[in-house]
């Protein structure tokens, strides 16, 4: 790995010792379904990111790392997980980039972001309805699913359309002979309607289908 990344991978390391960021313990899992399964998107990833979700930092902080010259908001609702992408941010020398406590639906930069990414937070329908408005017109959504996910791409329809996207790529990788990924790249074409995406979790226990 990378110098960067094995930085990462040791604060990554500490910080699971004290709060549960993510289940893949093994540098081998680190490099192959954290690492490079976030590289899967870069070809599609320009401009202003805003990584939604975050968590331990992935797509987001490989994206910054990768594509340098991009501006990345890193947001999650979880404080001690933001607490970990600050310190990542600092140890790992980066610039341009910012971590966000925050839920989605409380984000008032709408219809401003050249790229979204999310990457296994919710069924894409609810992803879509939390992230494609956060798009610029001319934008993508990038979503990062598992390779069995056909179903939810078919009941996704509906609320891609609505939100004003187009699905552009839908391709399936394999990142070690054993796992797959999906990636999913939702072009905006059109302004959201502005009550996008609900609150009160809305997204989540109502989906657009």
């Amino acid at each position: 790995m990378k110098d960067v990344y094995e930085k990462m991978y040791e604060l990554l390391t500490e910080w699971n010792g004290r709060f549960n960021l993510t289940a893949i313990k093994s540098k081998e899992d680190f490099e192959i379904k954290h690492i490079r399964d976030s590289m899967l998107g870069l070809p599609f990833i320009n401009g202003n990111v805003l990584d939604v979700g975050s968590g331990a930092g992935f797509p987001g902080l490989v994206i910054k790392i990768e594509k340098p010259e991009t501006r990345v908001t890193l947001l999650d609702s979880v404080r001690k997980k933001t607490e970990y992408l600050c310190e990542a941010i600092e140890k790992l020398g980066l610039n341009g980039i910012t971590a966000v406590h925050s839920r989605i639906e409380d984000m008032k930069e709408k219809e401003s972001y050249d790229t979204v990414t999310a990457r296994a937070v919710a069924r894409l329908a609810t992803l879509t309805e939390y992230c494609l408005p956060f798009v610029k017109t001319g934008g993508v959504f990038v979503a990062y699913k598992s390779a069995d996910t056909d179903e939810e791409i078919k009941e996704a329809g509906r609320v891609i359309e609505l939100l004003g996207g187009r699905t552009e790529i839908n391709d399936v990788f394999d990142l070690d002979g054993e796992t797959k990924r999906r990636i999913i790249v939702i072009r905006k074409i059109k302004q959201s309607p502005p009550s996008y995406p609900r609150k009160g979790n809305k997204p989540r226990k109502d989906p657009v289908i």
